[in-house]
C-alpha cells in the first residue's frame, strides 16, 4: 500500500475514533507486525473515559499508544492490549452456558424425577423424540395475545387541607401547653416547676444537638452518652456517709452505685477517646488535648476557692458550667475535626459536677477518704475493660455499661426512699419524691436487666433467636400492671408499706426487662441498645428530681434526647415502628436456603474476582455485619490502599443498620486505616450505583435486598436499602446462600450482573489481597 493510502485510512480511523466511546480494532496479519491504524492525536482527542480493546496488541498494536499485555491510561483514555484474551473468556463464556443448561435441566424436573411438560415451549422445542414418537419438528408457537397489565388502583388521594392541617396542629399545641398549665396547678413547690423547667429546656436543646451529630459518630456519641451517665455518681456521693467503710445499709447502697457509676465514667470516656483517635488520618494536623487542663483547672480552682469563701450559689452555678460541658461533649460530634474537642468537654463536665457535688456536702476526712476510694476502684475497673475491649465487642461493651446505670438508679431510688422515710409524713412534697422513686426504680430496673440480656445476646452466650413465650403479651401486661399498681400504692397509700412496694417494683420490672428483650431477634439489637440507652436517660431524670439535683435532669434529659433519636433514625431505616420492634417476635436466624424456585446463581473463584477489581475503574465496598464477625476489615483496608495507588476510585458505603450498633462499621473501618473521607452513608452514595463497574458486598444482607422495593409482600417491603443491583457488576462474598436475619430471600443474588464469591470473609479477603497484589506487582 502506497503512504497516501495509509495516511488516508489513519486520517478515516483517526475521525470515527474521536467521536467513539469504545473502539476495537482487530487487524492483524500472520507473522507480521500489525499495521499502525490510530495515531496518538486521535486519542488525545476522545472522549475522557473511552476504551480502546486492540486485539493486535500481541504484534505491536493498531493503535500507537497500545503496551502490549498490559491495560493501561493514556490521555484518560483506557487501552486493554491484553494477549491472552481468548483464553479469558471460556471461563465466563462456560460459566454463562452451563448457567442456562442448568437453568433448563431444574425446569423439566427434580433430581430423581423428570416431568416432560409438552405445553412448555422451550420443552417442547427441545425434544425430538418421546417413547420412540418423533416430536419434530415442533408446531408453530401460538402467537400470544398482547399481555393484560392490570391497571394499578390509584388511590383518589385529595390533597391536604389546609385548613384541617392547621387546625390539628393548634390542637395539638393546645394539648401541650394546656398541660404545662395543668403542672403548674399539681406543683407541690417552686423547686418541682424549676425542674420541669430545666428539663424540657435541657430536652429541646438535646433534640436540636444530637441530630447534628454525624451518622459516623453515633457510635462515639452512645460511648460518651455513657460516660456523661455516670452522673448517677452524685447521687451515690449525696447519700454516702459513715467512716472510711459504709456503716448503714443506705450508706452501702449508696457507695455501690457511685462505685460502678464510676465504672461507667472512667470506661465510657477512654473508649470514646479510642474510637474518635482511630478516625485521625495521617495527614491531619497535630492536636494539643492536653491544654483542655486549662479550662478544667479553671473550672475547679474557680469553685473550690469561691466555694471556701462561702458563696452560696457558686455550687449550683458550678452545675450549669458542668451541665454545658455536656452538652458540648454531644455536640462536638457533629464533624470530625471537633469530635475529640466534645470529648475533652465531657470530661470537665463531670469532673465538675462530681466537684460541685462534693463541695456541697462537704464531707469529713473519712468519708472523703471513702468518696475517693469507690471513685478509684470504680475508675480503675473502667479503665482496664477500655483499654482490653476489642472494637468488636462494642456493641457488647455499651450493652454492659447500660446496666450498670440502670443499678445504679434503682439502688439509689433504694436508698433515699430509706434515708427519707422517717420525714415523708410531714414533707409536703412526698407525692412528687415517691413518684419519682417509682419512676427511677421502674426505668432502672428494665434498662438493667434488659442490658444484661442484649448483652448476652449480642456476646453469643444467649441464642440471637428471639424467645416467644406463650401469651408474652399478657405477661408483660401483667408485669407493668404489678409495677403501676406497687407505684399507685407506694403514692396514693401514706401508711402501705414502702420499701417491700419499691422492691416489688424493681423485682417486676427486672422481670419484664427480662421478658421485653429475650423477645427480641438479633437483628433489632441496634434499636435495643439505642432505646436502652434512651431509658437510661430518662431514670436519670427520674433520679434528679428524687434528689431536686439540676445536673442530673440535664443530663438525663441529653442522654433521653440521644437514644430516642438514634432509636429513631433505626427504625427509619428498617421501615418498622417502635412499638413493633420493643414487641418482639422479629429478626429470626435461619439456615434455609435463599434460592427462589428455580433461580440458579453464579458462582466465582477468588482469581476471577480479583481479575474484575483489577479491571475495574469505579468500585464500592459494601460491608455487613459479616465483615465485623470475620474481622475482615484489615485485609479489605490494604487492598484498597493498592486500588487507590494504582489510580482507581474506591468508596464504601454504609447502610444505616449495618453492624450491632449505629455506626459500628464506621468505627472498624477507621480502625483498620480507612480514611472517613472514603466512607459515605447510604442516602450520600445510593444514586451512584448506576455508574459503578464493580460492587463488593462483604458479609451484607438485608440491607441490600432489592426486595425492598420490588417485592410490596416481603416482610422489607419499604426499608430503605442500598441499591448495589443498579451497578454494572456486583459480587456477593459471604459464607453461604443462606439468608439473613430477616428471613427474607434475596433475589440480587441471581441477577445475571452478579456471582457469589463463597466462603469465610477474613480468608476470602486475604486470597483477594494476595492475588491483588501478584497482579499489580
Amino acid at each position: 500500500m502506497s503512504d497516501e493510502f495509509l495516511l488516508a485510512e489513519r486520517a478515516l480511523l483517526g475521525k470515527e475514533a474521536r467521536t467513539s466511546d469504545v473502539v476495537i480494532t482487530t487487524a492483524l496479519i500472520p507473522g507480521k507486525p500489525a499495521p499502525l491504524l490510530i495515531l496518538e492525536d486521535a486519542v488525545r482527542d476522545m472522549a475522557p473515559g473511552s476504551v480502546i480493546v486492540d486485539l493486535a496488541a500481541e504484534m505491536g498494536g493498531n493503535v500507537e499508544t497500545t503496551k502490549k499485555g498490559e491495560v493501561i491510561k493514556v490521555h484518560d483514555v483506557t487501552h486493554v492490549g491484553l494477549t491472552d484474551m481468548p483464553s479469558r473468556m471460556p471461563a465466563h463464556a462456560s460459566t454463562l452456558y452451563a448457567n442456562n443448561i442448568s437453568a433448563f435441566l431444574f425446569s423439566l424436573g427434580t433430581n430423581d424425577h423428570f416431568n416432560i411438560d409438552l405445553e412448555d415451549e422451550v420443552t417442547r422445542g427441545a425434544i425430538v423424540l418421546k417413547a420412540g414418537e418423533l416430536l419434530w419438528p415442533p408446531p408453530p408457537t401460538k402467537s400470544m395475545p398482547p399481555a393484560q397489565v392490570k391497571a394499578a388502583a390509584v388511590a383518589n388521594t385529595e390533597p391536604p387541607n389546609p385548613f384541617n392541617e392547621t387546625l390539628k396542629d393548634t390542637f395539638l399545641y393546645s394539648t401541650g401547653l394546656a398541660s404545662l398549665i395543668g403542672l403548674g396547678v399539681a406543683s407541690p413547690n417552686p423547686a418541682f416547676t424549676t425542674m420541669t423547667t430545666t428539663l424540657a429546656l435541657s430536652g429541646v436543646v438535646g433534640y436540636h444537638t444530637v441530630w447534628g451529630v454525624v451518622p459516623a459518630l453515633h457510635s462515639p456519641l452512645m460511648s460518651v452518652t455513657n460516660a456523661v451517665s455516670g452522673i448517677t455518681a452524685v447521687g451515690g456521693l449525696l447519700l454516702m456517709g459513715g467512716g472510711y467503710v459504709p456503716e448503714t445499709p443506705v450508706q452501702w447502697l449508696a457507695s455501690t452505685a457511685a462505685l460502678i457509676s464510676f465504672v461507667n465514667v472512667f470506661g465510657g470516656f477512654m473508649v470514646t477517646q479510642r474510637m474518635l483517635d482511630m478516625f485521625k488520618r495521617p495527614g491531619d494536623p497535630p492536636e494539643y488535648g492536653y491544654l483542655y487542663g486549662i479550662p478544667a483547672t479553671a473550672l475547679l480552682a474557680g469553685y473550690i476557692v469561691t466555694a471556701m469563701q462561702g458563696y452560696p450559689e457558686v455550687h449550683q452555678m458550678a452545675y450549669l458550667a458542668s451541665s454545658l460541658c455536656c452538652v458540648g461533649a454531644l455536640a462536638g460530634l457533629s464533624s470530625q475535626g471537633t469530635a475529640r474537642k466534645g470529648n475533652y468537654l465531657g470530661m470537665i463536665g463531670v469532673a465538675g459536677g462530681i466537684a460541685a457535688t462534693l463541695g456541697a456536702l462537704t464531707p469529713s476526712a473519712e468519708v472523703f477518704a471513702q468518696m475517693l476510694g469507690v471513685a478509684g476502684i470504680g475508675g480503675a475497673l473502667g479503665g482496664v475493660i477500655a483499654k482490653k475491649i476489642e472494637i468488636t465487642d462494642l456493641p457488647q461493651l455499651v450493652a454492659g455499661f447500660h446496666s450498670l446505670v440502670g443499678m445504679a438508679a434503682v439502688l439509689t431510688c433504694l436508698a433515699t426512699y430509706m434515708h427519707d422515710f422517717p420525714a415523708m409524713a410531714l414533707d409536703p412534697t412526698a407525692v412528687t419524691l415517691k413518684t419519682s422513686l417509682f419512676l427511677g426504680t421502674y426505668i432502672g430496673g428494665i434498662t438493667f436487666t434488659g442490658s444484661l440480656i442484649a448483652y448476652g445476646k449480642l456476646q453469643g452466650s444467649l441464642s440471637s433467636a428471639p424467645l416467644l413465650l406463650p401469651g408474652r403479651h399478657a405477661i408483660n401486661a401483667g408485669l407493668l400492671a404489678g409495677s403501676l399498681g406497687c407505684g399507685g400504692a407506694l403514692i396514693a397509700m401514706p401508711d402501705a408499706p414502702g420499701l417491700p412496694l419499691l422492691s416489688a417494683a424493681a423485682v417486676l420490672s427486672g422481670i419484664q426487662g427480662l421478658t421485653l428483650t429475650a423477645a427480641i431477634g438479633g437483628a433489632d439489637m441496634p434499636v435495643v441498645i439505642t432505646v436502652l440507652n434512651s431509658y437510661s436517660g430518662w431514670a436519670l431524670c427520674a433520679e434528679g428530681f428524687m434528689l431536686n439535683n439540676s445536673l442530673m435532669t440535664i443530663v438525663g434529659a441529653l442522654i433521653g434526647s440521644s437514644g430516642a433519636i438514634l432509636s429513631y433514625i433505626m427504625c427509619k431505616a428498617m421501615n418498622r415502628s417502635l412499638p413493633n420492634v420493643i414487641l418482639g417476635g422479629y429478626g429470626v436466624t435461619t439456615s434455609g436456603t435463599a434460592r427462589p424456585s428455580g433461580a440458579v446463581h453464579t458462582e466465582m473463584n477468588v482469581d476471577t474476582v480479583a481479575d474484575l477489581i483489577h479491571r475495574a475503574s469505579n468500585i464500592i465496598i459494601t460491608p455487613g455485619y459479616g465483615l465485623c464477625v470475620a474481622k475482615a476489615q484489615y485485609p479489605i483496608a490494604e487492598l484498597v490502599n493498592i486500588l487507590k495507588d494504582i489510580g482507581k476510585k474506591v468508596r464504601f458505603a454504609i447502610h444505616p443498620v449495618a453492624g450491632r450498633m449505629p455506626g459500628q462499621l464506621n468505627v472498624l473501618l477507621a480502625e483498620a486505616g480507612v480514611p472517613y473521607d472514603d466512607v459515605f452513608e447510604m442516602e450520600e452514595i445510593n444514586e451512584e450505583f448506576p455508574e459503578t463497574d464493580l460492587v463488593l458486598v462483604i458479609g451484607a444482607n438485608d440491607t441490600v435486598n432489592s426486595a425492598a422495593e420490588d417485592d410490596p409482600d416481603s416482610p422489607i417491603a419499604g426499608m430503605p436499602v442500598l441499591k448495589v443491583w443498579k451497578a454494572n457488576q456486583v459480587v456477593v462474598m459471604k459464607r453461604s446462600m443462606g439468608v439473613g436475619y430477616a428471613a427474607v430471600d434475596n433475589p440480587i443474588f441471581y441477577n445475571p450482573n452478579t456471582a457469589m464469591l463463597l466462603g469465610d470473609a477474613k480468608k476470602t479477603c486475604d486470597a483477594l489481597l494476595d492475588k491483588i497484589k501478584h497482579l499489580t506487582g
